[in-house]
């Protein structure tokens, strides 16, 4: 399942914070920072994913 939530991360980073944290204000963060540009959400998903 790790490996699903990593590849999830990297390709649509709300998805991935979803899956880990559910739809809570983590994936807020992460959708809003995805649709002003990729890179903050990718950063922000990993972040919150696996630290």
């Amino acid at each position: 399942m790790p490996i699903i939530i990593l590849i999830a991360t990297i390709l649509l980073p709300p998805l991935g914070v979803a899956l880990k944290h559910g739809l809570g204000q983590q994936f807020l963060i992460s959708l809003v920072l995805t649709l002003i540009f990729y890179i903050p959400g990718l950063i922000y998903s990993l972040y919150v994913n696996y630290a």
